[in-house]
């Protein structure tokens, strides 16, 4: 049974650069502080993970025991004022400790008992961390450059105070929701002035107060952070008035794909996230926990635990903390829940993906597959592969004859109209997370260009390190990947096409072989150097598929880096999750639907339970986006928290209330279909469940490859050719023995045994959960 967790000494103990994750259930026990009832427990972090010099701390006092008889001390000083009845009440005092020195300090309570009875005392153990950080990330990277000036406007920020660690000075204000029509609704707001006429309200848990916040911000981690709360009442910057609030923070994680090193462009939509506010909530946000800024999730991990830190420590500790998100901020919430229990406590994340780093495996094949089919289409122009759909069937991705093709100006060759999710979902992020001289920085100059190796691998390289030629370790392989293999055995593809396609498709080149982008990637290069597929980077064939093309072999330190850093979802994580998206299949965008069921079937693999986890998708055809589930999922998410608060010992699942199940939506966003059979037959053997009839989902090159729908294997285990013919691999195709003789060409090592897993997974996780 699934249950929810809080901080844990153990929980996001990651002092080391890259952190094996511990087994489902380590960490949980008795508060780090304890001698029978009394307890020690700091509640805005784990212990080990203070930063800015400041502490939430919780007492608790066995029964009967007088304040009077409690003492607190902070490294042997009397720091007992500090504390005050926790308005919970439970026996418990709670208190702020400020003016941490930097490192170990030690907590202590003691109580002293009636008549001769001894006195009892518990110590804690706290490590405080600088605010510009780090703590458990690693070495900073540079080079780093801080926020413009523009870009600060959007947080109403000043100037940069240190440029070593982009601080700006803290700005603590008040806003109000205004009616007018204009965009940027949000106003200043002086109490003392006349209220104004256009200011809105919001109904809180049945009141109906003033739409005011307090907005604070600042810098944390050298990324830009920002609290909102609710606050219709004082406004005195030094004293949070918190009776709007309804006890809940809402972590607004943000998405997009980024290289680092920029401390990012705040979103003010998310910063202000208004459906969250106008519920009560407060809402937390950071550019550091923004993928757009960068996608190192460690980084990203320890900067949220740092906002929130801040939030406990200058407003209160909150009933729960809910994630909220898209794509990226979805992938965030996948892999800190599974890597930082109590960091959140449910997620609602949206568009998801169960994380960045496996979905290199299959992007990184798009522009390698879309070659060979142009290529096919530019020897015979009435080529199967001019037809989109066609081309589904190696891409495994959407295909679609009406959507407008971003590139069809550089594509003549194909149809005006029509186009594949590689194309308008995926391409230019191949040279984006591989290429290290594509990228740059607002602001850098062309030296510190030239310096900075722009790679997904190297924004991560405290986790995966570098190779003997200095650049980061890469783990992305393709070796063995029969591409098309469902095609072939379907018979919708001859042996000769699927030979052809795996002797030519090719892998790309290692880092310290590539070479600047051409047309469309940079400006400068169009129109004549035009290299849609990045080709100039890849490892082709240099005879036109006489000889095969080379296939890339992962660096397997990368892939089991990956693992023991927690960047690879693995499926342990149970927390009230309700993973939802606008259904967006038809309009070729990069999130397609499968990936939520993938996060699903990686869960069911580790634990053989995913029951924390519910699907829900609503219908964006034919326009687009319509609708906006998030909120009815808060509401049914603060339903189930309420549960699992009166009845811890049921677990997650056994609180679930009646909401909480998988459910499609129409674009109205009413409800067509709900039960725990609305999915059947994605990831089982069921006949289709009217959800899975209605909303269809499709796959990607490696599914189609024979991979399975988690996607999460870097590596395949090989098998040799003669024994995958043997076990008619092929069926219901024999290959004539130069088919066989042509596969040993293309596929010396052998070809992948999905049946086995991932060849990438460290020795010490193999039996680790159910896979």
């Amino acid at each position: 049974m699934r249950s929810c967790r809080r901080w844990t000494l153990g929980a996001a103990l990651a002092l080391a650069v890259a952190v094996l994750i511990p087994p489902a259930g380590a960490g949980q026990g008795p508060p780090a502080g304890r001698h029978g009832a009394l307890a020690l427990r700091v509640v805005s972090s784990p212990p080990e993970l203070v930063s800015g010099g400041a502490a939430r701390v919780e007492v608790t006092v066995p029964a009967r025991v007088a304040r009077a008889d409690v003492t607190v001390e902070l490294n042997g000083t009397d720091v007992t004022a500090a504390f005050r009845p926790d308005p919970a009440g439970n026996h418990h005092l709670e208190g702020v400790l400020t003016g941490l020195p930097l490192g170990e300090s030690t907590v202590a309570v003691r109580v002293r008992g009636p008549g001769k009875a001894r006195p009892n005392r518990v110590e804690l153990a706290i490590v405080n961390h600088p605010i510009t950080g780090p703590m458990f990330s690693g070495p900073r990277q540079e080079v780093f450059l801080c926020s413009t000036a523009g870009h600060r406007a959007t947080a109403l920020l000043g100037p940069i105070i240190d440029q070593k660690t982009c601080s700006v000075e803290t700005q603590v204000g008040f806003f109000y929701r205004s009616t007018a029509p204009e965009s940027g609704r949000w106003k200043p707001f002086d109490p003392r002035a006349p209220r104004p006429a256009d200011m809105a309200t919001t109904t809180l848990e049945g009141r109906t107060v003033d739409f005011v916040i307090r907005w604070e911000r600042g810098t944390i981690n050298r990324f830009i952070y920002s609290i909102a709360i609710p606050s219709p009442g004082g406004q005195d910057p030094a004293a949070p008035d918190l009776s709007a609030w309804n006890g809940k923070l809402l972590y607004k994680f943000e998405g997009g794909v980024g290289i680092g090193h920029y401390q990012g462009a705040p979103s003010r939509s998310d910063m202000l996230y208004e459906p969250g506010l106008a519920l009560g909530y407060a809402i937390a946000y950071s550019t550091g926990t923004t993928t757009d800024t960068h996608y190192n999730l460690q980084l990203g991990a320890e900067t949220a635990i740092m906002v929130k830190s801040r939030f406990v420590v200058a407003y209160a500790e909150p009933k729960y903390t809910v994630g909220v998100g898209a794509s990226g901020g979805a992938v965030q919430q996948y892999v800190y829940g599974q890597n930082h229990p109590g960091l959140i406590d449910a997620g609602v994340p949206q568009y998801s993906y169960p994380d960045m780093v496996t979905q290199t495996i299959h992007v990184g094949d798009c522009e390698l597959l879309e070659r060979w089919l142009d290529s096919k289409v530019l020897a015979d122009p009435l080529s199967k592969w001019r037809t989109w759909a066609n081309r589904r069937l190696v891409e495994g991705l959407n295909t679609s004859d009406v959507m407008p093709n971003p590139f069809a100006p550089l594509m003549p060759y194909m149809p005006r109209l029509g186009s594949t999710e590689c194309i308008n979902g995926w391409r230019g992020l191949s040279p984006l997370v591989l290429n290290p001289h594509f990228g740059t920085a607002p602001g850098i100059t062309p030296e510190q260009q030239a310096a900075v190796e722009w790679t997904h691998w190297a924004d991560l390289v405290n986790i995966y390190g570098r190779d003997v030629t200095g650049f980061a370790r890469n783990p992305w392989d393709n070796v063995g990947v029969q591409y098309g293999l469902q095609a072939l055995r379907d018979g919708v593809i001859t042996f000769d096409e699927f030979l052809d396609l795996n002797a030519r498709a090719g892998s790309w080149k290692e880092a310290k072989d590539m070479v600047q982008e051409g047309c469309p990637y940079l400006s400068t290069a169009c129109p004549f150097d035009v290299d849609v597929w990045s080709a100039r980077n890849m490892s082709l064939s240099p005879d036109g598929g006489l000889t095969p093309a080379p296939r890339r072999q992962g660096d397997r330190q990368a892939q089991q880096a990956a693992y023991r850093s927690g960047m690879v979802f693995r499926g342990r994580i149970d927390i009230p999750l309700i993973d939802w998206r606008h259904y967006l299949e038809p309009f070729l965008d990069m999130h397609h639907s499968h990936q939520s069921f993938a996060a699903r079937q990686r869960m069911l693999n580790f634990a053989g339970d995913a029951s924390n986890q519910v699907i829900w998708f609503t219908d964006a055809r034919p326009a687009g986006p319509q609708f906006d589930q998030t909120p009815l999922a808060l509401l049914v998410i603060d339903e189930w928290m309420a549960n699992i608060r009166a009845h811890p010992e049921r677990g997650v699942s056994g609180n679930k209330p009646a909401a909480a199940v998988d459910s499609c939506f129409a674009t109205d966003g009413s409800l067509i279909a709900a039960g725990d059979d609305v999915w059947a037959g994605i990831l089982d053997e069921r006949p289709p469940g009217t959800c899975t009839q209605l909303f269809p989902i499709h796959a990607t090159s490696r599914i189609v490859a024979g991979g399975p729908i988690e996607g999460g294997i870097f590596a395949c285990f090989l098998q040799p050719v003669d024994a995958a013919v043997d076990r008619r691999l092929y069926a219901p195709w024999t290959p004539t023995p130069e088919q066989v003789a042509r596969l040993h060409q293309i596929f010396p090592a052998g070809v992948c045994d999905y049946t086995k897993g991932d060849a990438g997974l460290p020795p010490e996780l193999h039996g680790r959960g159910r896979r």
